[in-house]
């Protein structure tokens, strides 16, 4: 099944999964989403993630959600820039999110990086998704 927006997909994977008290949940894997994953682990919105082989030679992500109790700790996760609009954001007019208690998640030159790491980089680029 051909997927028009896959961050998007991975997001509402995790966001369902949450609401349902889930403990992991799987989504196919890319590179890029891979990349959204190791910052959301470096910020500490998940507990950890790993790449794993389905019988048909394709991988897929294995994500370990994390809980503070008994509640998730992402309370909100949204796709800011979709496949019919795209967001981009210079490194001057970049956003933050709830006065700095959320992160946005970019995609610079530099690579898939936070709001924050980009603002010490100088980079701008586009914004992908922003969580709380």
């Amino acid at each position: 099944m051909s997927v028009t927006d896959p961050i998007g997909d991975m997001l509402t994977r995790i966001r369902n999964a949450q609401q349902r008290g889930k403990s992991t949940v799987v989504s196919p894997s890319s590179r890029l989403r891979e990349r959204v994953l190791e910052v959301l682990q470096s910020e500490g919105y998940i507990r950890s993630f790993r790449v794993t082989q389905q019988g048909n030679g394709q991988a897929e992500l294995e994500v370990e959600l994390k809980y503070f109790d008994g509640e998730p700790v992402i309370r909100e996760i949204k796709r800011v820039s979709k496949p019919g609009r795209r967001v981009y954001a210079s490194v001057t007019d970049l956003p933050t999110i709830y006065n700095g208690l959320g992160v946005a998640i970019m995609s610079t030159s530099k690579g898939v990086m936070s709001d924050s790491d980009a603002r010490e980089q100088n980079v701008g680029g586009e914004v992908l998704c922003t969580v709380f």
